[in-house]
């Protein structure tokens, strides 16, 4: 994953190892990582590394959270320059029907193997401890597809994820009746949404 940082962003950002961090982090901005992980996948001393996590976190461009004895650090996503740090750093492209070059988050790539599936997903940013979903997923999941995807998210989260698959025509209808449970999702940080059917504009529109 470690992505070859060309000097004029380690000009723009002060460090090669910096620089490194914030394409890591909002090249990825729906993954956590871990220290040693975070040195290992862009190749800096893991000293350098903690070094400008302090200076990312007292800047509150990244977010810290402690799982199974384990600091994860994420992309603030809440951060007002998100979105364009997320247009800097990010290498992922996607051409539109028009022809127009847009970035791809990496649930673009990551729901691939499932499109045909998946109706609909909701990714939260659900703290340790805290109710609710990590992962909220709608589709038919014939022949545990959808169970066995969740399952490969998880390794690639590095962390347990609590998620539920619900079928189309249940998800509209626990929509439509307020169901708590479904509602509970929607009152976390959202950090993902794919909406291809159009489903979940339904809790939004009433």
């Amino acid at each position: 994953m470690s992505k070859d940082v060309g000097t004029p962003l380690e000009k723009i950002f002060g460090s090669r190892s910096r620089a490194k961090l914030l394409v890591l982090f909002f090249d990825n901005p729906d993954k956590q990582f871990f220290v040693r992980e975070i040195a290992r996948l862009i190749d800096e001393q893991i000293n350098s590394v903690r070094r400008e996590l302090l200076n990312l976190d007292s800047l509150g461009l990244v977010k810290s959270e402690t799982f199974e004895n384990k600091v994860y650090y994420a992309a603030n996503v809440k951060h007002p320059f998100f979105r364009p740090l997320v247009e800097i750093c990010s290498k992922k492209e996607i051409s539109t029907r028009t022809g127009e070059r847009v970035r791809a988050s990496g649930w673009d790539e990551y729901v691939r193997p499932v499109k045909s599936a998946l109706k609909a997903l909701v990714v939260t940013n659900r703290l340790p401890g805290q109710e609710g979903l990590d992962m909220l997923i709608v589709g038919n999941d014939f022949e545990r597809k959808l169970t066995r995807w969740a399952e490969v998210m998880e390794k690639k989260m590095g962390k347990p994820l609590n998620y539920a698959i619900v079928t189309p025509d249940d998800m509209i209808y626990r929509m439509r009746v307020r169901d708590r449970f479904i509602m509970r999702v929607f009152e976390l940080e959202i950090t993902e949404k794919i909406d291809p059917d159009k489903i979940l504009t339904i809790v939004e529109a009433e």
